[in-house]
């Protein structure tokens, strides 16, 4: 009698419920997707990659191009920015400062804007003196010297306007006070002109193109000492 051990081909599959089975099956499930997709696993990586940019596009970053001059000279027009949808969706809000887009609808127009934040929420918001050559606008009783991101020539603005901004509302103005329409045009139709904080798509942080003029758009340090709304008050 033969008692010497046989070999035998060893089973090569995983049971269910070992590890690794699931991922097989994944691999194998994807595979058959790939199959059934007309030019394969190209085809199947294409609609990936194109999933993730509506994903990112959706919740995340979005780009937005500047279609006129009204943020010059910062923001040109042609220039793309991205735009962070995540900048203000997990309690923070707008700083005064802030570059933003936002959904015009019923207050600017049917249209997404590009514009500075000048005041937030409780903050009143002055403009100007009788010599417009020296004037600069006033936050909660604080001069702000705009001359680092203010168009070369603009005065602080041409139309006089003394403001309260409402709670959840913005005061927004275009860097290029003499060819922007925002804000200070809008002071009798609905809102007054002040834009809600829902309505803001993101803040602008990046110019990416064109390449020369990539740049991140920063907050400027003009608002740094404009008091709180409450101190300006009391």
């Amino acid at each position: 009698m033969d008692t010497e051990a046989q070999p035998t081909e060893r089973d090569r599959s995983r049971p269910p419920g070992t590890p690794g089975a699931r991922d097989l099956s994944r691999f194998a499930l994807v595979a058959r997707l790939a199959d059934r997709l007309p030019g394969g696993r190209f085809t199947l990586v294409l609609f990936t990659c194109l999933a993730f940019v509506l994903f990112l596009n959706a919740f995340v970053v979005r780009p937005f191009e500047i279609p006129s001059g009204s943020m010059e000279r910062g923001l040109r027009v042609g220039d793309r920015v991205l735009v962070n949808k995540l900048a203000y969706r997990f309690g923070a809000r707008p700083e005064r400062g802030d570059v933003v887009v936002f959904d015009g609808t019923g207050y600017f127009g049917h249209a997404d804007y590009v514009k500075r934040v000048v005041g937030v929420g409780g903050d009143h918001v002055v403009c100007c003196g009788r010599d417009e050559r020296k004037a600069r606008i006033e936050v909660n009783g604080r001069p702000v010297d705009e001359t680092a991101f203010l168009y070369p020539g603009d005065s602080a603005s041409a139309v006089p306007f003394d403001v309260v901004v409402p709670e959840g509302r913005l005061f927004l103005l275009g860097d290029h006070r003499a060819r922007s329409s925002d804000s200070r045009d809008h002071l009798g139709s609905p809102g007054g002109g002040m834009v809600p904080v829902f309505d803001v798509v993101g803040r602008a942080d990046w110019i990416v193109w064109p390449y020369g003029h990539w740049t991140r758009v920063e907050r400027p340090a003009a608002y740094a000492r404009v008091p709180a709304a409450e101190a300006a008050h009391g």
